[in-house]
C-alpha cells in the first residue's frame, strides 16, 4: 500500500497537469482517511489527515486541481469550502443514496475512502451531490436550531417535574409551558417542592431565553427575509416555520416544479413496486428533519378544531374519511407534503394566498 510519501509526487504531477487525480475522503471527527486515484483509475497514494483546517491546508493545498468525494456531515461544509479555495473540485456526496457505503459488510474508514474516491472517477453522479447552503443562510438558520435545543431542553425538564409528582400520586393538569411552573406552584405536593425547587427555576430561565430567540427570529424575518409574508399567509404557518422554510431551501429556483419539495422534505411515500405488487409504504424521511416537524406540526393545526375553513383543509379531511387505521396520520403526512408545496408556489410566484380558491371555482362552475 503506498502511503504518504508518493503524495509529493502526485501533487508535482496533477500541477503539470499530466492527470486529472481523483480523491475520496472518508471523514471521521478526529482524522480523516483519503484515497488518491491516477487518471486511469489506479490507486496512487493512500494514508491519514487530522480532521482540521490546517491539517487539511497542508495535505491538499499544494496539489493541482483534483476531483475530491466525501460524504455530507458535521464537517464537510468547512471541508469542501477550504478544498474549494485550494483550487479542487468537490462533491459532497448524500450518504442516504450510498448504500454501497452504509450496507456493506466489508466496512472501514480507508475502504469507505477507496469506494468514494472509484464512485467519483467512474461516474460522480452515484454520488447524487448536495449543495450546502450559504454561510449567511447557515447562521441565521443555527438561531433557529438553537431556539429547537431550548424547547426540547424546557420540554424534558417538564416532563420530569410531572414524573416527580406523579409518583406522590399528584397531578398538574395540562397547559402551556409557559405557564407551567405558576401551575406547578399551586399544584404541587409538599413531599416534591425541595426536589423540584430548582428544576423549576431553570424551566423559567429557559423560557425567558425561548421568548428572547422568538424576538430575535421575528427581527431576522422582518429585515432579512421580507418575502417570508407570502407563506405566513397560510393560516398554521407562523414566522418560525416560514423562516425555517425559507432558510433550508435558500434558493427555490433549484426546483423545476413546486412539487418536488415535497419529495426534497421527505414527505413522499418510498417506492418498492415488483411486477403486478405495489404495497403502501411510509415515507422516505429525507431531507431536513426539523422543517419536516413543522410542517407536520402545521398540519396538525390545520386539520384541528381550531383550522379555518379552506381548500388545504378540506383535502386532508376526506383524506381521514378514508377511515382505517392510520387514515388520520396519512392524512396529515399529506397534508404537510401539499403545504409544502404551496409554500413553493407562493414563494415563488408571489401571489395573494385564496383559501378557498378551488371551492369557490367549483361553486362558480
Amino acid at each position: 500500500m503506498k502511503k504518504h510519501s508518493n503524495l509529493s509526487a502526485t501533487a508535482q504531477a496533477a500541477g503539470r497537469g499530466i492527470n486529472r487525480f481523483t480523491i475520496g475522503i472518508d471523514v471521521s471527527d478526529r482524522s480523516s482517511c483519503y484515497c488518491i486515484l491516477d487518471g486511469s483509475g489506479q490507486v496512487c497514494a493512500e494514508g491519514k489527515v487530522r480532521s482540521t483546517p490546517e491539517a487539511f491546508r497542508e495535505q491538499f493545498g499544494g496539489m493541482g486541481p483534483a476531483l475530491i468525494a466525501l460524504e455530507a456531515g458535521t464537517h464537510s461544509r468547512w471541508m469542501s469550502a477550504l478544498l474549494g479555495e485550494c483550487g479542487h473540485e468537490v462533491l459532497v456526496a448524500n450518504p442516504r443514496r450510498l448504500r454501497l457505503l452504509t450496507e456493506s459488510d466489508k466496512k472501514n474508514d480507508p475502504q469507505d475512502a477507496r469506494t468514494l474516491a472509484e464512485l467519483g472517477w467512474a461516474k460522480p453522479a452515484l454520488l447524487a451531490p448536495i449543495q450546502h447552503r450559504s454561510a449567511a443562510a447557515q447562521a441565521d438558520l443555527n438561531l433557529v436550531r438553537a431556539r429547537d435545543l431550548l424547547v426540547e431542553a424546557r420540554t424534558k425538564l417538564i416532563n420530569g417535574v410531572r414524573c416527580l409528582v406523579k409518583g406522590t400520586g399528584g397531578r398538574i393538569t395540562k397547559c402551556p409551558s409557559g405557564q407551567f411552573t405558576s401551575r406547578a406552584h399551586e399544584q404541587m405536593p409538599e413531599e416534591v417542592r425541595a426536589a423540584a425547587a430548582h428544576l423549576l427555576e431553570i424551566i423559567d430561565e429557559l423560557s425567558e431565553k425561548i421568548r428572547y430567540y422568538d424576538e430575535l427570529l421575528e427581527h431576522v424575518a422582518q429585515t432579512r427575509y421580507g418575502y417570508t409574508f407570502l407563506l405566513k399567509q397560510v393560516s398554521g404557518v407562523g414566522t418560525l416555520t416560514s423562516l425555517a422554510y425559507v432558510l433550508t431551501i435558500e434558493n427555490p429556483r433549484r426546483f423545476a416544479r413546486s412539487r418536488d419539495v415535497g419529495c426534497f422534505l421527505g414527505l413522499r411515500p418510498k417506492q418498492q413496486d415488483s411486477g403486478q405488487r405495489s404495497p403502501q409504504l411510509r415515507i422516505t424521511k429525507a431531507g431536513d428533519i426539523y422543517l419536516r416537524k413543522m410542517l407536520v406540526s402545521s398540519a396538525h393545526y390545520i386539520l384541528g378544531p381550531f383550522g379555518p375553513d379552506t381548500d388545504l383543509r378540506r383535502w386532508g379531511l376526506k383524506l381521514c374519511e378514508r377511515g382505517g387505521k392510520n387514515a388520520k396520520k396519512r392524512a396529515v403526512v399529506a397534508v404537510a407534503r401539499k403545504l409544502a408545496v404551496l409554500l413553493h408556489h407562493l414563494w415563488v410566484t408571489g401571489e395573494v394566498y385564496e383559501p378557498l380558491r378551488t371551492a369557490a371555482a367549483k361553486a362558480a362552475a
